[in-house]
């Protein structure tokens, strides 16, 4: 099995589609049907099985499976020792975090990182997926919860608080079954935000879902409802206002995170030295120390 048909097939099985896996390898869906054609030609056997609606594995391609992760996860792990070593203060950069903290705080650092490092290149990914760091999906990783992982060298960046909005008209109607509230969609009901803003109004329906946090914020402001969100963001908006006066804001701890090979690299040092004092020149906004007046 060549490299290239390892990789075409892992992302078939894991995406069960061509088109998920081309999306995976960055390749077009074409491409991706025509690699799958020349691996089973030159393997001369079949580890795919096509179905109506999916791609699923044949009884070879699932004895099979297991290897090809392994040989994945070597030569993943070769990679990233070999280019670990790289020490030009120059070069790529991916990095992946929520979109609101890619707008606010990670792309003001890094314009003022290219000021003095003009060679670094970044690609900032804001994705509510989790992408790999041990996959080199990406190189730094910016998240809302703690890594998991012993190869994950993680520091706590710093802390965010949230706070409950809705413009003025609105915060005066909505209570009890009245309110509406703008939440995440199903798959991130799970997170602090989310559960805190539904133990506030048990009873409201939930009218707006997104997953962005940023088009949360635009809608709350535009009048659909009430919404959990960044108290550095809110607090900029003049159609909103501040509703849990009352209640201590949600605070949740933001962390920067890469993996054990890539910690030493110059490049991606110097871009986390520049988001972590990014963090640090904005604590008092991060977290406010008093709570605003509900008429701001």
């Amino acid at each position: 099995m060549q490299w290239d048909d390892l990789q075409t097939f892992l992302a078939i099985a894991r995406g069960g589609t061509l088109s998920a896996a081309a999306r995976a390898l960055g390749v077009t869906q074409p491409t991706m049907g025509r690699r799958l054609a020349a691996m089973e030609r030159r393997m001369g056997a079949r580890l795919l099985q096509r179905l109506p609606n999916r791609y699923a594995l044949t009884a070879l391609g699932e004895s099979v499976l297991a290897n090809a992760e392994r040989i994945e996860a070597e030569a993943l792990a070769a990679e990233r020792t070999i280019v670990g070593r790289d020490v030009a203060l120059a070069g790529l950069v991916r990095l992946t975090t929520v979109d609101t903290l890619a707008d606010r705080i990670v792309a003001p650092a890094l314009a003022r990182l290219q000021c003095v490092h003009p060679g670094i290149v970044v690609e900032l990914v804001p994705d509510m997926r989790t992408l790999s760091l041990s996959k080199r999906e990406a190189d730094i990783a910016l998240r809302m919860s703690r890594f998991e992982g012993h190869e994950i060298i993680a520091r706590k960046a710093g802390s965010l608080a949230l706070g409950i909005y809705a413009t003025a008209d609105w915060a005066a109607r909505q209570e009890g079954r009245q309110a509406r509230l703008i939440t995440v969609l199903d798959d991130q009901e799970h997170l602090p935000e989310a559960k805190w803003l539904r133990e506030r109004y048990p009873e409201a329906q939930a009218s707006f879902r997104s997953n962005s946090r940023e088009v949360m914020l635009s809608a709350a402001a535009s009048g659909a409802g009430i919404a959990a969100l960044p108290r550095f963001r809110a607090d900029e908006e003049a159609n909103l206002v501040y509703l849990n006066t009352d209640t201590p804001d949600l605070v949740r701890d933001v962390w920067l995170g890469v993996h054990a090979d890539m910690r030493h690299m110059p490049r991606v040092r110097a871009v986390m030295d520049a988001i972590l004092a990014q963090f640090n020149a904005m604590a008092s906004v991060m977290r406010p120390a008093e709570p605003k007046s509900i008429g701001h």
